[in-house]
């Protein structure tokens, strides 16, 4: 079935380039991930707020290899991507990702988790910044969004420093282990980004 409009970014936006290592201007970087990253992935996993948050656990090593190894075909099929956020000698802290992408829309949602050790140091947020700064600067794309519970807290003061605007609410939009979650929708358009 045609589309009537013309997609915002034509398909092989992504799957033509090699997925990119991103440094932002303060030092931070963000590369793909590689299978040696199983075991810190296994271990995040483990934690009981990535579980609360993303609804998913690792119960082996061989689903954290699986869970690595995923990224390298949905970035080729430009649905979705993800980045390890590593410290100064490449090891993985955390997790940032653009889910959802829609070419014709040039639109993604972003998620992200830092490890226990990780939080504090504001990486969640700069690990937003540098990724959006990324994704509209070199990409193209029109709009990103942050969707998280609204009894996410933390999550939602990371989508406020980085100037994600709080669009509204959305009423038992997800489910979590413990029930169904009213969810806050934050969004950052192209425009905004530049001011």
């Amino acid at each position: 079935m045609p589309l009537l409009v013309e997609p915002v970014l034509r398909r092989g936006t992504l799957r033509e380039l090699e997925q990119p290592r991103i440094a932002s201007e303060d030092g931070l970087v963000l590369r793909p991930w590689r299978e040696s990253d199983a075991p810190m992935v296994q271990s995040a996993f483990g934690c009981p707020d990535i579980q609360r948050w993303h609804v998913r656990r690792l119960d082996s090593l061989d689903e954290a290899v699986e869970w690595t190894g995923q990224w390298a075909a949905r970035w080729d099929e430009e649905t979705s991507a993800s980045w390890a956020v590593v410290d100064g000698n490449d090891q993985p802290l955390g997790q940032i990702g653009l889910r959802a992408i829609s070419l014709t829309e040039a639109s993604a949602g972003l998620s992200y988790w830092m490890t226990p050790a990780a939080r504090g140091q504001a990486l969640a947020a700069r690990s937003v910044k540098a990724l959006s700064a990324w994704a509209f600067g070199q990409i193209g794309f029109h709009r990103l969004n942050i969707n998280h519970s609204t009894a996410n807290t933390a999550s939602c003061r990371v989508a406020e420093r980085t100037n994600y605007h709080l669009e509204g609410t959305l009423r038992q939009a997800i489910k979590h282990a413990d029930g169904w979650h009213d969810w806050h929708l934050h969004g950052l358009i192209a425009t905004d980004h530049k001011s």
